[in-house]
């Protein structure tokens, strides 16, 4: 309705200067008057033609150099007009219409510059070109995103705007063209993973390097699984059940590993301590992976929408770990440690929990000491920026510490480093 007011009202106007030139050489005749009007004429019928064309015919693409990139990159997008009828046009301003989960930027581990401002990050993205097509039939237009934030971004829009030379008559059209890019974060590089494992009898607390797997001591089987060593493959076993069968040594089966990862909606919650939470549970996973360790991932969120990851050596598994990760956003306002609390109960006493957080109450210092009864060991991994971390967060972390619970806070002086110490002491 808007559009035909518009046409109709700009079709009125264009008649109303053709009426006025035309009454001017009727009524003052000679040369001159009736020279001017002949001269018009091709204008306003240029100008009417202009108005019964329609851009909302053009073909609009658009082609991404890349759809599955990493956080931070950039990637080089093309977009390409194509016209059947080459009427003559002047100027054409192309504009991409970005979502809202583009309007942030993401600089690699520079970001937690910012930790404590996180606003800084935030960008109103805009691209707008003109080009001059006047008769030719394809319009290609490059420009480069950059600085690309996690996330499963859609592209959507594409805002076509023209007009006449003397701005009599303008035009504009959205045309819906759609692509999705899948940007995965990027795992944080850890080294020096240590971290303290409780006895059996009590709060005495040794450290522990789960770097080797012990050999000598085999406690059961299991399948077999891509990069077992050869030498752990247990025949007998293999011939009786007829399927490759693995040797399961002491540490291996007592050393499990599970990072519960916070992803609760709060009232302070720090959006790129969230995105240190995913990137560091992302590098843990890594490293732990590379030591041979196995490692399980619950993300805990607030329309209890749990997600429970058993990885192995399996390459589909690890996939769909990203993929999850790279969509993951905090939801719900439901407290964090009553979730994880009604998930302790479905965990296995002999796991080492890894609880990565950004936010701590109450709540969850009570879920935690609960914890640290039952599980062969809690640590607490809290990512925040320094200048954001209380008081009341310090004097938690020290008590958690002098129970033998694990501790670990996690500010941007450390995640700005290449590679990031954990050291759970």
């Amino acid at each position: 309705m808007k559009n035909s007011l518009k046409f109709l009202f700009n079709l009125f106007f264009v008649f109303i200067l053709i009426s006025i030139l035309f009454s001017y050489a009727m009524f003052q005749g000679g040369f001159v008057s009736w020279f001017l009007f002949s001269g018009f004429l091709p204008i306003f019928v240029y100008h009417i033609g202009f108005l019964m064309y329609p851009i909302r015919n053009w073909q609009v693409s658009r082609s991404l150099s890349k759809k599955v990139v990493h956080a931070g990159e950039s990637i080089t997008v093309s977009i390409n007009l194509k016209r059947n009828i080459p009427f003559p046009i002047y100027y054409c301003l192309v504009e991409e219409v970005f979502s809202h989960s583009l309007n942030r930027l993401d600089n690699g581990q520079r970001k937690y510059e910012s930790m404590n401002q996180p606003n800084n990050l935030k960008r109103d993205r805009k691209v707008k070109k003109a080009v001059l097509p006047w008769f030719n039939r394809n319009i290609e237009i490059t420009y480069t995103l950059d600085q690309i934030p996690r996330g499963k971004h859609s592209l959507q829009e594409i805002r076509v705007k023209t007009g006449d030379v003397f701005g009599f008559v303008k035009k504009e059209h959205i045309f819906q063209v759609e692509d999705e890019l899948f940007v995965h974060p990027k795992p944080l590089s850890v080294r020096n993973l240590h971290f303290l494992s409780n006895s059996e009898q009590g709060k005495l607390a040794s450290e522990a390097n789960h770097s080797v797997v012990n050999t000598n001591i085999a406690v059961g089987v299991r399948e077999y699984e891509p990069g077992d060593r050869f030498t752990w493959i247990d025949w007998k076993q293999t011939a009786r059940k007829n399927t490759m069968m693995t040797k399961e040594f002491e540490q291996e089966k007592s050393s499990n590993i599970l990072l519960a990862l916070d992803s609760c909606n709060n009232p302070s919650l720090n959006p790129l301590a969230f995105e240190g939470s995913i990137e560091l549970t992302l590098g843990l996973i890594e490293a732990f992976r590379k030591q041979h360790t196995r490692v399980n991932l619950i993300t805990i969120t607030g329309k209890k929408g749990n997600n429970y990851f058993t990885l192995n050596k399996e390459v589909g598994l690890r996939n769909r770990v990203i993929e999850h990760l790279t969509t993951l956003q905090p939801t719900g306002m439901e407290s964090f440690g009553l979730l994880l609390k009604e998930q302790m109960l479905r965990m296995n006493n002999g796991d080492i929990v890894f609880v990565m957080t950004t936010y701590m109450d109450e709540t969850f210092k009570q879920t935690i000491d609960q914890m640290s009864k039952r599980m062969k060991q809690v640590v607490v991994v809290f990512i925040q920026s320094s200048t954001l971390i209380t008081e009341s967060d310090r004097l938690t972390l020290h008590r958690f510490k002098r129970e033998g619970i694990g501790t670990q806070i996690i500010t941007e002086e450390k995640l700005v480093k290449k590679p990031i110490e954990v050291d759970i002491r």
